[in-house]
């Protein structure tokens, strides 16, 4: 089986202006690292089409699409805070993204694809059901979790995120809900963005109990996520037995990012990227789709990108 790789040009039309961290550059910096480590020749690169505004509202709210939609016609400069730049296309290249990470996931439940990544902006793990956070419009993953139950029959996916912000927007799009199970590490949010993500946040009504938060001390670096994973993340995902493994790929916890103060290097990239194959490999045959989320140093970003590919590839040619 291969690996699929879902990106479009289309996403550098969402400018944001000069000086946003969240910027074109990002992919730029992405595409070049995937083909100077030789992997682009490996990946399937499928075209795709945007979703529709009803799938978007499976989990927004209708008028904050509309509104979104709006913002961005009418050339407003940011949607809900001024961290959330847009432009005209903004909108678009969101529905676009969520598309794109809907086609993957189609993908992999078909049988055509191994396991896939998608080199997708603008990000998504912040949106919240009607506001825009932290440069997201839409929630790409949470999304695709409820599509995968709803409209393709899984019974229970999992997301880890391990961005080096906490996931609030997949978390509260889907916390009161058992059939996801939300796993984010992150660095404390009494000290980073967006101040949420507290270990004793646990999900809401049938879903308590499928959150599990796992804030780390600012300054941590391998170890620290290596003992998370070995104590927390990996016997949680083994417990839940999910049938299908959603990532939220963040590289943003890179000791050379500068929107955080973690300390994680490309070893500590690969070793976590290779715990998650492993474990979808073990529980839900290797049904894996990783999503881009932040990382904005650039050469940090590229590195740790063929970092995970490169495990997602190499499990992508096994029988599993």
């Amino acid at each position: 089986m291969t690996t699929t790789l879902i990106y479009d040009e289309r996403f550098l039309d969402h400018d944001t202006g000069v000086g946003h961290p969240e910027r074109a550059d990002r992919l730029h910096a992405v595409m070049r690292g995937l083909g100077e480590a030789g992997l682009l020749d490996q990946l399937d690169r499928p075209a795709f089409e945007s979703a529709d505004q009803g799938y978007v509202q499976r989990l927004h709210d209708s008028a904050y699409v509309t509104r979104c939609l709006a913002h961005c016609r009418a050339g407003r400069p940011f949607m809900d805070t001024p961290d959330s730049a847009i432009c005209r296309e903004s909108a678009g290249v969101a529905l676009l993204a969520a598309g794109g990470v809907k086609a993957a996931v189609e993908a992999v439940m078909a049988g055509e694809t191994g396991n896939a990544f998608c080199a997708v902006r603008p990000p998504g793990h912040h949106a919240e059901a009607n506001e825009s956070m932290g440069f997201c419009l839409f929630g790409s993953v949470a999304l695709a979790a409820d599509y995968l139950i709803g409209g393709l029959g899984v019974e229970r996916v999992a997301i880890v995120d391990f961005d080096v912000h906490h996931g609030n927007g997949t978390q509260h799009l889907l916390e009161h809900r058992s059939d996801v199970l939300f796993i984010s590490l992150h660095q404390d949010p009494t000290t980073n963005y967006p101040g949420t993500g507290f270990a004793n946040e646990l999900g809401t009504g049938g879903g308590e109990g499928y959150t599990l938060n796992i804030p780390l001390a600012g300054g941590g670096g391998d170890d620290e996520y290596r003992e998370a994973f070995e104590s927390k993340v990996l016997p949680r995902l083994a417990e839940y037995k999910p049938k299908f493994l959603l990532v939220s790929a963040g590289f943003d916890a890179a000791l050379e990012d500068p929107l955080a103060g973690m300390n994680v290097t490309m070893d500590g990239f690969a070793w976590m990227s290779r715990r998650l194959v492993e474990a979808a490999g073990e529980l839900c045959g290797g049904r894996l789709v990783s999503v881009l989320e932040g990382g904005y140093d650039l050469d940090a970003l590229s590195r740790g990108v063929v970092a995970h590919v490169s495990a997602l590839v190499e499990a992508g040619g096994m029988d599993v």
